[in-house]
């Protein structure tokens, strides 16, 4: 079992750039290939889980680059596969996030549960009930989703679940409804700062689609998305892990990037206890 051993009392201080967010970025990465001509996606951290993105997206046919430090370029002119495989998406359970897509654009897709057979029961059942309610028809079977599509249509979808609003099946529903016909709403879509910056690379690309952060979605599908060139936010949990340290510590740090708004409940917190904050 890998541990962490920190030896504590030292003086905390200076000014650190969080990275951008991954669980921001994998979504977005993963939404590229419902275009057609390349994206180009900036400050996207350099992390194991965005290289087991990078290598299913290859599996598909998709080609990616390293442009610059923290610039990913995404081709997916040559998208030529339906199917995420298991050896792959057992190592990243964000991996599903790319079913929408490629329902979207094959009108089918198979994609592995992250965990195979042993996944547990059920456990992308809204995803499921959302792409059905758009016109897939759906089984999973040895741990493979296998959905496909005549015709995807918009509808209402309520997306709610047992434990509230799910992200990856918010996500998902996004992709297909942006290249279905006619009009989709999502109500109680998620709501987190990761969803509102996927619907605005959606934007972006082209999509006709509304109602970020508001716990509605609206959707109006377009024949054709395009690349876009987009930055990943800020990832405001290791901003905060920074900024908590530092007022647990007593020291003056100094956090860059645009968080703050992601962060109010947490800053407002720090202020009650007498930290002094400057935004």
């Amino acid at each position: 079992m890998e541990k962490f051993i920190i030896e504590g009392g030292r003086q905390l201080y200076g000014k650190i750039e969080p990275s951008g967010s991954k669980n921001s970025a994998l979504p977005i990465l993963a939404t590229a290939i419902l275009a057609e001509s390349p994206s180009v996606i900036h400050n996207c951290p350099r992390l194991t889980d965005i290289e087991t993105m990078r290598e299913l997206l290859h599996y598909l046919g998709v080609r990616t680059e390293w442009v610059a430090d923290h610039t990913l370029r995404i081709d997916p002119s040559d998208l030529s596969s339906y199917e995420a495989p298991y050896d792959i998406v057992r190592r990243m359970r964000a991996s599903v996030c790319v079913l929408g897509p490629l329902l979207a654009r094959f009108k089918r897709a198979k994609v592995s549960l992250p965990g195979g057979c042993a996944f547990g029961p059920r456990p992308i059942d809204l995803h499921i009930k959302g792409i059905e309610a758009l016109g897939a028809d759906v089984t999973v079977e040895h741990g493979y989703v296998n959905a496909h599509a005549e015709r995807l249509k918009g509808t209402e979808i309520y997306l709610a679940g047992a434990h509230g609003p799910s992200r990856g099946a918010t996500s998902n529903v996004m992709t297909v409804a942006a290249l279905a016909e006619g009009e989709t709403v999502i109500y109680d879509s998620a709501k987190e700062p990761e969803t509102v910056e996927q619907v605005k690379f959606l934007r972006a690309m082209g999509a006709d689609i509304e109602g970020e952060g508001t716990g509605t979605i609206r959707v109006r599908g377009v024949n054709k998305l395009k690349g876009a060139e987009f930055s990943v936010m800020t990832d405001y949990i290791e901003a905060g892990t920074y900024i908590v340290a530092g007022a647990m510590a007593g020291s003056e740090v100094e956090v860059v990037g645009d968080v703050a708004e992601n962060l109010k409940p947490v800053l407002a917190r720090l202020s009650e206890t007498g930290c002094k904050l400057k935004v």
